[in-house]
Order: structure tokens, then sequence, then C-alpha cells
């Protein structure tokens, strides 16, 4: 099993970032899919969360209106689209496959920092 995550760096206050999250090594339309960040010397938060079949998404409140989440089961990818972002938003992003309470998949994450 393996997540890559892809699409970090440096952006300036306001401007934006698409991260992906590549799967193999298991049924990834089976799966939900998710996205957390931990930000330093903080935990790690749910930002975003999206459904094996894309129908059903839910975001953190402090992300609501800037970031989409969505996948493409084709492709084994799963986006984070980041809008309008905020030096607050600076954090190691991971995202997550999920298939009930205990197959759980983490990435090594990527790291993304917004200046002011």
């Amino acid at each position: 099993v393996q997540l890559v995550e892809s699409g970090g760096g440096l952006v300036q206050s306001g401007g934006s970032l698409r991260l992906s999250c590549a799967a193999s090594g298991f049924t990834f339309s089976s799966y939900a899919m998710s996205w957390y960040r931990q930000a330093p010397g903080k935990e790690r938060e749910l930002v975003a969360a999206i459904s094996s079949a894309g129908g059903s998404t839910n975001y953190a409140d402090s992300v609501k209106g800037r970031f989409t989440i969505s996948r493409d089961n084709a492709k084994n990818t799963v986006y984070l689209q980041m809008n309008s972002l905020k030096p607050e938003d600076t954090a190691v992003y991971y995202c997550k496959a999920s298939r009930g309470p205990l197959m759980n998949y983490w990435g090594k994450g990527t790291l993304v920092t917004i200046s002011s």
C-alpha cells in the first residue's frame, strides 16, 4: 500500500495550491479519502474528507469555502484544491485512506508553507 502526496510548497498569502495524493496497492474506489494537516506544535486535524464514490464531502470549518476535495477513481488519486491561503494554513498535509474503523493508510505528507 502506498499513498504519495505531492504539490506542496511555498506560496504567498492569498495564493493557491493543489495537492495530489496518488494511491496504489489497494482498491482505491472502495475507500473514503481524507486530508489531514499538522502544524508545528499542534495536533493533526482533519481538513476535508470525501466518500468512496465522491458523492459526499465534508470540511473543517476553518477551510470551508476555500478548499475543495475531489477524487478521480480512474486515476487512483485524491486532490485538495486550496485557495485564498492564509499563514495559518501552514502545515504538513497528509492523505488518509479509510475503510471502516480498522483499515486506515497514511501517506508521508507534503509541506505547505504560506508566507504573509
